[in-house]
């Protein structure tokens, strides 16, 4: 596997050309029905065009679950989106939280930094801004949101462990976090975890189911529960460009699973965190 900041400037590039594409662009070369997938990104994306606040200009079809459905947020929240894109959950949250609400999308892609900030200045959206920043170090002061949303993308994030302590950090007391993201059961073929464009489309990126929870808890956070899980089925055109027949056969017929799984906890009352700004 390639180094931290190779792979981050991988997904940079990756999602730096995504983000100067429309939806339909990104969905006739990505193909998520599989008919002539030759990427991953449009795989795993749930359709948000029922929830309030949608707007389709900020749709990328990216994502891999619909965490803003399932985060408890409330009228006044301020609301983090870590991994914002072009702004699509940002502008879901922001119809929950209400004007009176603040709600801030952080990206490291300038792009996507671009595209959103243009999406909300005509949407007339005051309360909506965008950051550029690294979620291993996260542009905001600590204790500062009441929820946390993210999704796809702290799974793209190749130090898990630092990003969930940074989501802690800017956790209030007794906030919590909903994200959706791409999980493993058993290994998958060597030749997968080993592709680039792979890791880029969030597959390869996947770490054990059981090791993303724990790395939750110790980061700190309580009531870790799984709101959502479901299988993702990776196109056989997409298999084959690192798979041979009789190992795309061995891989289907294996215990392995890839799946999206939209987790939720809470940022405790109490903590024994001894960093500076990190406790109230």
């Amino acid at each position: 596997m390639e180094t931290n900041e190779k792979l981050k400037q991988l997904v940079k590039e990756k999602y730096s050309d995504i983000a100067l594409q429309s939806k339909e662009q990104n969905q006739a070369s990505c193909c998520g029905s599989g008919c002539c997938s030759d990427e991953v990104y449009n795989i795993m994306n749930d359709d948000y065009a029922g929830l309030e606040g949608y707007n389709a200009d900020a749709d990328l079809g990216l994502g891999c679950g619909l965490p803003t459905e399932f985060a408890l947020i409330k009228r006044g929240d301020t609301v983090v989106d870590l991994g914002s894109g072009a702004g699509n959950d940002c502008f879901v949250a922001r119809a929950i939280t209400g004007e009176g609400g603040k709600v801030i999308g952080v990206d490291f892609t300038e792009a996507m930094i671009e595209k959103a900030r243009a999406n909300a200045e005509k949407l007339g959206f005051t309360n909506v801004e965008f950051r550029y920043g690294d979620i291993e170090k996260i542009p905001l002061s600590a204790n500062r949101a009441n929820v946390v949303v993210s999704n796809c993308v702290l799974n793209l994030v190749p130090n898990k462990e630092q990003a969930f302590k940074e989501v802690f950090r800017i956790l209030k007391t007794n906030g919590h976090f909903s994200v959706s993201d791409v999980v493993l059961i058993g290994e998958l073929p060597e030749n997968l975890k080993k592709a680039s464009e792979m890791y880029a489309g969030c597959v390869a990126g996947a770490i054990q189911k059981d090791k993303y929870l724990k790395i939750i808890e110790e980061a700190g956070f309580v009531n870790v529960k799984i709101q959502k899980e479901k299988v993702i089925i990776i196109p056989d055109d997409i298999l084959s460009n690192y798979l041979s027949a009789q190992e795309m056969n061995a891989y289907k017929n294996s215990k392995t699973g890839i799946f999206s799984i939209t987790v939720y906890a809470d940022k405790p009352k109490e903590t024994n965190c001894c960093e500076p700004g990190c406790c109230n």
